[in-house]
């Protein structure tokens, strides 16, 4: 049975703003960032997603695991970090709809974490916020068969993309499939739906957002569990999807320096190219400017010229 939620009229405002950014992160050549870039943006989303798990790491900490080095903090918090680079680094290779692809992950997330990992809960679980028992998880007995059907709903086609990852995220922290770990698979399941459609969602950090609205998120979670239907959820993160991709089109609001161009140029897959062939893909850019940013390349040795003036061609190494 489809999960259900309304269609309301803020639902429908923010999906046509997403759309309209999601067509100018393409329109800027946004959908493929600098390497700087996305790997500012992964930190970014790691750091995020266990900060609000709690974790104690520091980006320049998480920086420093990235790049092999060793650094000093809970042995708890380092694995889990570990953990999430080794995951994140493979995104690609996971499935959004296969449940199979759901409890590897889960497994490689918490590895050494609990016990158990990458398996549903045997017992019973509850949320408790304070003094307060914030949600009680249905019985651990139904868990496998709820998640058998909230994966068959991520096979319908007919179903906007925005909304079933908002969906699928809402409802499996409903079901609280796992004793820990099922906020962090939220969010990293709702990021691989999401970049099925749209590759640009690999590396855009709305666990940010997440991680600087935390109130609001539990807020949104708590109202969608006492009215039934995942609608107040899937406001509250379309806004912050929303948000996020104005933060990246606002950080990009530029012209795209020399590297970015570049970069983008060289993953088109070109073996040797022209200026004329370079202007082609950066119509609004000058002869002047592209000669520049050859040069750069040049002086980078991202590329090799033969020929002289306008015969010239660049070999890309």
């Amino acid at each position: 049975m489809k999960p259900p939620y309304d269609i309301t009229p803020k639902i429908l405002k923010l999906i046509t703003s997403i759309s309209e950014k999601l067509g100018a992160v393409n329109a800027n050549y946004l959908n493929k960032q600098s390497p700087q870039l996305r790997k500012q943006n992964r930190i970014k989303t790691i750091y995020s997603s266990l900060q609000i798990e709690g974790n104690t790491l520091t980006e320049e900490q998480i920086t420093a695991l990235i790049a092999n080095k060793r650094i000093i903090g809970p042995k708890k918090d380092v694995l889990e970090v570990l953990n999430a680079i080794k995951v994140y680094e493979k995104l690609n290779f996971f499935k959004f709809h296969s449940e199979v692809s759901f409890l590897k992950v889960h497994l490689e997330l918490m590895n050494g974490l609990i016990e158990n990992p990458g398996i549903y809960r045997k017992q019973s679980v509850g949320i408790v916020k304070g003094d307060k028992i914030e949600h009680i998880a249905p019985p651990f007995e139904n868990v496998p068969y709820q998640m058998k059907d909230l994966f068959k709903y991520l096979n319908d086609v007919d179903e906007l993309t925005l909304i079933k990852s908002c969906v699928f995220h809402y409802e499996m922290e409903f079901i609280h499939p796992f004793l820990d770990g099922n906020g962090r698979m939220g969010r990293i399941w709702q990021t691989l739906i999401l970049m099925n459609e749209y590759p640009i969602f690999e590396f855009l950090p709305f666990e940010t957002l997440i991680s600087q609205t935390q109130d609001e998120y539990y807020r949104s979670l708590s109202l969608s569990d006492k009215a039934g239907k995942s609608t107040f959820f899937i406001e509250y993160m379309l806004d912050v999807i929303n948000k996020s991709l104005e933060n990246l089109l606002n950080y990009n609001n530029r012209i795209l320096k020399d590297i970015d161009r570049l970069d983008y140029f060289l993953m088109l897959g070109l073996k040797e190219f022209t200026r004329k062939d370079y202007m082609n893909i950066f119509k609004e850019l000058s002869s002047a400017t592209a000669s520049r940013d050859l040069k750069k390349g040049l002086e980078l040795q991202l590329i090799e010229s033969i020929g002289n003036l306008n015969k010239t061609k660049y070999i890309i190494k």
